[in-house]
């Protein structure tokens, strides 16, 4: 018998949690949330109860565990107790008339508030006095995930390269033990909850099985709701020796369904591997040389590209047609530049797919389609530009688009406003953030006091420069990281930042919203301002866990380099040049685009700065 039954949500949200000792004799000193690896801190004490309200809210995934730790003292000794959850339970009582789960455990009462989806509870109550909505959290909420399938046999790589490319651990997948892979279960680690992996071992000669299973597999996710859709597919394969075969019969029969149209428009992207081992042995070959090392390198690359030519993308191009994407990687050190370009290949094919299927579509489904290939971007870790330019993807959606003329601002006060722009930026961004130091209150409040400061008195930049300096400003950033570091005394030394956190915020921020010179101004620098720390922050953290002490040195480290003061001078020159009555929107948006693009750094460009950061100390954390 047929039934109305609602689907069960694929993860549920976890917006708040209270704990409610008053009628227990135990006396909670703190509590943290733990899913899976990661935890959250419970940090507001009222009376016997603690309770928190997380905005972003966190992910909790379907087999992933779920707990609470209490901290309390008994006998002058701190200890520790977990309370465990059942997921699958909460799973099921899920009603989204109800959004609470209640456990009583020795008399502690604990309420999770939960929904299916990452609205604010005040986006969802519909009240006149709701949150600005996020653009991101929005977007989320229709495409939670870029979900990609990787298709090798073991001992490919594909482990090493999905680790580095999605800073998620190696063993997410069992690249080295044998067996076949469920290639339905959805692979999610806490530390990417933007990404998702089906992972396929691959194709053997004479079994036809495991091409069946991938070729069903993405036929039947072009038939399900925009947030289980496959985004792309990796096709893998080692770089074999000259005269090594390379196609195997599984792999023809799956690139002819790819031509035929069976597979439907989803980029099929083939990934060669372990490049690295190819240019070590024509380095072998070549022995003793007279030519200079820029000179060997260019030789030895020329000779790899030759080789690759010939034994993979010749027979790959002769039999699948000339216009299918291919890329070769090692996730060796001093080769990160070919994991970027595999990454913006990969965005740039699921853009264009995106584009076909917007086309084709009804404006639900194309409207999600169009912003898969903006989650390719969120959710990769390698390519900073890539993250500016899916920022600008977000920005020109609602808020960006109109700093001058929103009207969703009007009759808000200016922190509303920047709030909003702060919290989509960040998304984008998407570090392993478990604290959500990001999103905290004092580092909001960081950024406002680095708006308020570059505004007083004149800069004395000129931005009379015509040329991208990129580079340029990278250099003087990491040259501002290392000498913080050098001055540090010691590896535990605390970072001191230049601007005094919780002091008293500038009048101004309680303003409401209205239109003016000081108010564009503010707006186009904390934009710029956030995103070119994230972007210092990219090159400090290396895909690390966020610390406070990461984020301090970031933050120094920007305010130390040049960049900072030039920003509001190209700010303000704008600023004079037209009349704001006579400005117009677009006019805005293209000059914080531009200044944007002027300091972003490349992909290739972020191995050589790291190395010029010497070492230091940020798993531990300190005070803001």
């Amino acid at each position: 018998m047929a039934t109305n039954a609602p689907h069960p949500p694929m993860a549920l949200y976890i917006h708040g949690i209270t704990i409610d000792f008053s009628k227990s004799k135990t006396n909670i000193a703190s509590a943290e949330v733990r899913i899976g690896e990661s935890y959250s801190p419970i940090e507001h004490r009222a009376a016997k109860s603690l309770r928190h309200a997380y905005s972003p809210p966190i992910v909790l995934s379907r087999g992933y565990s779920f707990a609470l730790r209490m901290h309390y003292k008994k006998h002058f000794r701190t200890k520790h107790e977990d309370i465990a959850f059942d997921p699958d339970d909460m799973f099921r009582a899920y009603n989204p008339s109800q959004r609470e789960y209640s456990k009583v455990y020795n008399n502690i009462t604990i309420v999770v508030k939960l929904s299916s989806d990452a609205t604010t509870e005040a986006e969802q109550s519909g009240s006149p006095d709701q949150s600005l909505p996020s653009t991101t959290l929005e977007m989320f909420t229709r495409c939670p995930r870029f979900r990609i399938l990787v298709i090798g046999k073991s001992g490919v790589g594909k482990s090493s390269l999905i680790s580095q490319a999605f800073g998620v651990e190696k063993k997410i997948i069992a690249d080295d033990e044998p067996g076949e892979a469920n290639i339905d279960k959805e692979l999610i680690s806490t530390r990417n909850e933007r990404f998702v992996l089906h992972d396929s071992k691959g194709f053997e000669a004479g079994d036809e099985g495991n091409f069946k299973i991938a070729r069903d597999f993405i036929v039947h996710r072009r038939t399900m709701s925009p947030e289980h859709q496959l985004h792309a597919v990796w096709l893998c394969f080692e770089i074999p020796r000259a005269g090594g075969r390379f196609l195997e019969t599984g792999t023809e029969d799956f690139l002819k369904s790819k031509s035929s149209g069976e597979l439907g428009n989803v980029p099929v992207i083939i990934v060669l591997t372990k490049y690295d081992l190819l240019v070590d042995r024509i380095e072998r070959t070549l022995g003793r040389s007279l030519l200079s090392d820029k000179d060997r390198k260019e030789f030895v690359k020329t000779k790899a590209e030759a080789e690759l030519q010939d034994t993979c993308i010749g027979p790959l191009e002769r039999f699948a047609g000339p216009d299918i994407p291919h890329a070769m990687i090692s996730t060796e050190e001093d080769y990160e530049e070919t994991l970027a370009h595999l990454i913006q290949i990969t965005e740039q094919c699921v853009g264009q797919h995106s584009a076909s299927e917007a086309s084709a579509t009804a404006s639900v489904a194309q409207h999600s389609a169009s912003e898969a290939a903006v989650m390719s971007s969120i959710a990769q870790r390698v390519d900073p530009g890539l993250k500016i330019k899916a920022s600008i993807e977000v920005g020109k959606k609602k808020y960006w688009k109109a700093l001058k003329s929103c009207p969703t601002f009007k009759k808000r006060r200016m922190w509303e406003c920047l709030h909003v722009l702060h919290t989509d930026i960040v998304n984008v961004w998407n570090f392993h953030d478990p604290y959500h130091h990001l999103d905290s209150q004092d580092f909001r409040d960081m950024m406002l006091k680095i708006v308020d400061k570059m505004e007083v008195g004149p800069t004395g930049y000129s931005t009379n420069i015509k040329t991208p300096i990129s580079m340029v400003s990278a250099i003087s950033v990491v040259a501002a990281i290392a000498g913080i570091v050098s001055a540090l005394a010691g590896p535990a030394a605390p970072i001191v930042v230049p601007i005094a956190v919780g002091a008293v915020l500038a009048t101004w921020v309680y303003e409401i919203y209205q239109i003016s010179h000081p108010v564009l101004r503010r707006f186009m620098a904390y934009i710029i301002h956030l995103t070119l720390v994230l972007q210092t922050l990219f090159i400090v953290s290396e895909g690390q866990e966020l610390t406070r002490r990461a984020i301090k040195l970031a933050v120094t480290s920007y305010l130390a380099s040049p960049t900072s003061k030039e920003v509001p001078a190209w700010i303000q020159d704008y600023d004079e040049q037209l009349n704001i009555l006579e400005r117009a929107d677009c006019e805005i948006l293209d000059k914080i685009i531009d200044v944007m693009q002027r300091y972003k750094i490349d992909a290739a460009q972020i191995s050589k700065l790291r190395a010029d950061v010497p070492p230091v100390d940020l798993s531990s954390d300190e005070p803001w």
